[in-house]
């Protein structure tokens, strides 16, 4: 084995987090945060909310797994000059102070209790510094996904769902990676409860502060109701959402004489078009429908003394333009922002929940949401010089390609000097700026 010589050197690996604090701090993140939750203590002295959430941010762009993780990291933020980065304990207690009570709704035919928290303050700094990133562009029209997705979390407070475990179930709106609002439930909730309130909140705040238009809606079978669908159409031109399939439904389509074959993502299917009419009477929506032949673990198309035996989709909507296929290619598209929950789960922390309490757990969901949303901000800035990288690319590769590096600050005469210990060109161009 090679010599090993330790040098007590106040060196850190996570030379590329200089250059992200430097971004932050330029663009304004620290002012827009302050401005909107307000200053933190009385005296002035205390870290602020900016100093809270930099340091979130900071830490899980570096890997962190959990908030403990800060601990680690927080010394090696605090090389910078002039620097002085809270503890993981200052962070957790900051993240607290921003929980809103829950709202407590009861289930009209069970009379269960089932706690909601809309955090609306945090709602409204994370569609705000969307707009101040620019990530989505004022007066524009947008496609917004929503979905709910249960967290698995063993909280003091957490309830069992039927997903098979005790955590959290809440529901958030995307448009392509960008979060653009949750709000946080228990797990034992119908997803369809009090859905219809959570939606018209947050299309509202998109609609009042981004000053957007939404065109196109999209959901799975979680939002099929009346109420439901009725909140959407309000507020934006086109929704698709999955419906469900009941025994008399599934007749008609099995009696359904007129289909059309097409191939949708390499797969042939036939379709259809039918006439919606059970939830709003005096309205009719489009029904459109896709059926697939079922195939046994062999593979083999299953019949039965009918013929063929095949499986149906089927999806409602207002839009009469598009055809069937278009339709069906629109939404299945929506699986791409299910990629965001498994991001968040992996990336961001969402799989260690901090706290033991749902109100504090949101504030740190839509934290590390805003979080997300600064890391698109950041790529969009570094993917045309850095070519490794790409507009999608996750966080391994980045922390790789960019935040990885050996760091020093060094003080020559009266500046501070930050080396860097790498042959990649690329780091010149990016820390002049």
């Amino acid at each position: 084995m090679a010599k090993v010589a330790i040098k007590s050197e106040t060196i850190t690996s996570f030379g590329g987090i200089f250059h992200v604090m430097d971004t932050f701090s330029k663009i304004g993140l620290g002012k827009l945060i302050e401005s909107t939750l307000g200053q933190r203590g009385n005296t002035g002295k205390a870290f602020q909310y900016s100093d809270i959430l930099s340091s979130v941010f900071y830490s899980y762009l570096c890997g962190a797994d959990c908030l403990e993780d800060i601990n680690t990291l927080a010394p090696q933020f605090s090389m910078a000059p002039c620097t002085v980065h809270p503890s993981s304990d200052t962070v957790g207690r900051g993240l607290k102070e921003l929980k809103t009570d829950n709202e407590i709704y009861r289930g009209e035919s069970s009379g269960k209790e089932y706690k909601f928290n809309t955090a609306e303050k945090l709602n409204q700094l994370l569609v705000k510094m969307i707009n101040h990133l620019g990530l989505i562009k004022e007066g524009s029209a947008v496609d917004m996904d929503f979905d709910h997705q249960f967290i698995p979390a063993h909280k003091y407070d957490a309830k069992y769902s039927y997903k098979g475990d005790y955590g959290y179930f809440p529901g958030w709106a995307t448009v392509g990676g960008i979060f653009v609002g949750g709000e946080n439930r228990d797990g034992n909730a119908n997803v369809k409860f009090h859905q219809a309130d959570t939606l018209n909140r947050i299309m509202t705040r998109m609609k009042g502060i981004l000053k957007v238009t939404i065109n196109r809606f999209r959901a799975d079978c979680g939002s099929f109701s009346k109420e439901i669908i009725q909140t959407v159409e309000k507020h934006c031109n086109l929704f698709y959402i999955r419906a469900n399939n009941c025994a008399d439904r599934y007749e008609e389509l099995r009696n359904h004489a007129d289909w059309k074959g097409v191939e949708i993502g390499y797969e042939k299917c036939d379709v259809a078009s039918f006439d919606f009419n059970d939830f709003i009477e005096g309205k009719t929506y489009r029904l459109v429908a896709q059926r697939t032949p079922k195939k046994d673990s062999d593979g083999k198309i299953e019949k039965d003394m009918f013929g063929i035996v095949y499986v149906y989709r089927c999806i409602i909507t207002n839009d009469r333009e598009s055809s069937e296929k278009d339709v069906v290619t629109f939404y299945n598209k929506r699986g791409q922002s299910e990629k965001n929950f498994d991001v968040q789960n992996n990336d961001f922390g969402w799989a260690h929940l901090p706290f033991s309490f749902l109100e504090e757990n949101t504030v740190f969901m839509l934290v590390t949401a805003m979080l997300k949303n600064f890391y698109l901000y950041l790529l969009g800035t570094l993917t045309d010089k850095i070519k490794p990288l790409s507009k999608t690319c996750r966080l391994k590769n980045f922390m790789l390609h960019f935040i990885c590096v050996p760091a020093k600050w060094i003080k020559t005469g009266r500046s501070h000097i930050l080396n860097l210990y790498t042959t990649k060109k690329y780091y010149s161009d990016i820390f002049k700026e």
